[in-house]
């Protein structure tokens, strides 16, 4: 009887531990270069031109160079304030559509080297590209197609002007993370003197694809922002949170910048062809330049952490505008509230419990396989999930801690290499007395998904997917015990 015990135990040991193949990706899944925008989550935005100067928020394209004059400019201030609120990178409006150029461009004379400023030698591209490498930043570009000063806009010698600014930022400045492609374009403008109206096919006069492809020539690991990607999405609104659900993916083919149909834009499509993900924009002022009249208008640390919750707490990236004033430094306000969100989120997440949890089950194991149980989801490891067999695709899974531990945060992410399946998920935490309560649920998870709840005093943690499209696969969940109060 005991020789037959441990044969059993033998073979039933051999199953758990035989090669079981992994999950297939499903859908639409991300590239190397959009997994590693996934990674940063989090960066700062900078609009900065003769706007600030002259108190508007969109150049007609007619300011002298010379009313561009930031004479204290610090952009290292920038930098450090955006790196105390947990910032990972900085797009920079090296261009808006006023045309005037933030660095000595040789394609016009409508650029910082025709101002007063340093005598014509100053170069805002530059220094801030440098500064963020200093800091340990990650640098990206905003090139507005729209140019309401140059007085080619609308024929296709303008084109290759634009072009040409590419070439120039990208060879000078380079590498970036994220090119950003705004979707205002065509109107009213300048243009040389001539004051009039132009309208362009907004679908066909950049010629987007040849366009593009110097960005893929030049910085191949840039992800490209636009309405409609083609790498990352606008998230259809700027008030600083994007839909739920939020479906990394969207057909590609029915957008361009420009072209924005809000509510897909912000809520992804459940059958999407293209893997493009969603970037939230908003900024830390009513405006997106620098007014003197808002400031007292800066958003709190309370609205910022709420927009956080919105966006990245959803699954989208999140870029937040800081615009400098008009001595090319931060505001004070604005730096009060970057430092006091940077200390709140140490306190929302700087105390993760997952080191009290004593056992981690699932009710289904992928091949019964330890390569995916429950334990992959809070290893913290990057290439390791828990994953069900194939036809599996509801499941639960439970964290039983070693004492009651009180939790009142927690984290998931999907193990995106392999697609966003979950539609459907709740979060249970075990109190003291045996009963279950319900913390936490929502529809899509993606990235990640972060959920508040009041503390509990729980003996034991569960997450029940209740939806997935395929079988569902996690790479991370955290507990966390938050500090912060508002």
């Amino acid at each position: 009887m005991r020789k037959t015990l441990s044969i059993l135990f033998v073979l039933l040991s051999m199953s758990a531990n035989a090669k079981v193949d992994a999950p297939k990706p499903f859908g639409p899944t991300p590239s190397a270069r959009q997994l590693a925008w996934h990674e940063l989550n989090f960066y700062g935005f900078v609009h900065f031109t003769t706007n600030t100067f002259n108190d508007l928020e969109w150049g007609y394209g007619d300011a002298d160079p010379n009313i561009f004059n930031p004479a204290e400019m610090d952009v290292e201030q920038w930098i450090r304030a955006m790196k105390a609120a947990g910032m990972k990178g900085v797009v920079l409006t090296c261009k808006h559509h006023d045309g005037f150029c933030l660095w000595p461009t040789e394609l016009t004379d409508y650029s910082v080297k025709n101002s007063s400023w340093r005598n014509g030698k100053g170069d805002v591209v530059g220094e801030v590209a440098k500064a963020a490498r200093k800091y340990g930043l990650k640098f990206g570009v905003y090139l507005s197609p729209w140019d309401r000063h140059d007085m080619r806009y609308g024929t296709p010698a303008y084109i290759d002007y634009f072009r040409g600014q590419y070439r120039e930022l990208f060879s000078k400045y380079g590498p970036v993370f994220e090119v950003w492609q705004d979707g205002a374009n065509g109107g009213d403008g300048y243009y040389g003197g001539k004051n009039e109206k132009r309208q362009i096919d907004r679908k066909t006069y950049y010629d987007w694809k040849n366009t593009n492809a110097i960005v893929r020539e030049m910085e191949p690991n840039a992800c490209i922002f636009s309405d409609g990607g083609p790498d990352t999405r606008w998230c259809g609104n700027e008030s600083g949170y994007v839909g739920q659900p939020n479906w990394g993916a969207i057909t590609g083919a029915n957008y361009f910048p420009g072209e924005a149909d809000s509510y897909g834009l912000g809520h992804g499509e459940f059958n999407g062809t293209d893997w493009i993900p969603a970037e939230v924009d908003v900024s830390i002022r009513p405006g997106w330049f620098f007014h003197e009249s808002e400031n007292d208008k800066v958003k709190s640390v309370d609205q910022l952490l709420e927009i956080y919750y919105n966006s990245i707490g959803r699954g989208a990236n999140l870029i937040l505008n800081l615009p400098p004033n008009k001595k090319g430094l931060l505001n004070d306000e604005d730096v009060r509230s970057l430092e006091g969100l940077g200390e709140a989120l140490k306190k929302e997440f700087g105390n993760c419990v997952n080191k009290q949890i004593a056992k981690a089950e699932a009710t289904n194991v992928r091949g019964n396989c330890k390569n995916y149980d429950a334990s992959k989801a809070i290893d913290s490891k990057d290439d390791t999930y828990w994953a069900t067999d194939d036809l599996t695709q509801r499941g639960m899974l439970t964290f039983t801690f070693k004492k009651p531990t009180t939790v009142n945060r927690a984290m998931i992410r999907e193990y995106l290499p392999l697609g966003q399946r979950i539609y459907k998920f709740r979060m249970e935490a075990q109190m003291e007395d045996g009963s279950w309560k319900t913390v936490g649920e929502g529809s899509t998870i993606g990235n990640k998904r972060l959920l508040r709840f009041d503390d509990v005093k729980a003996t034991a943690m569960r997450l029940y997917i209740l939806d997935s499209k395929a079988c569902p696969v996690l790479s991370d969940i955290k507990f966390y015990e938050s500090s912060y109060k508002k």
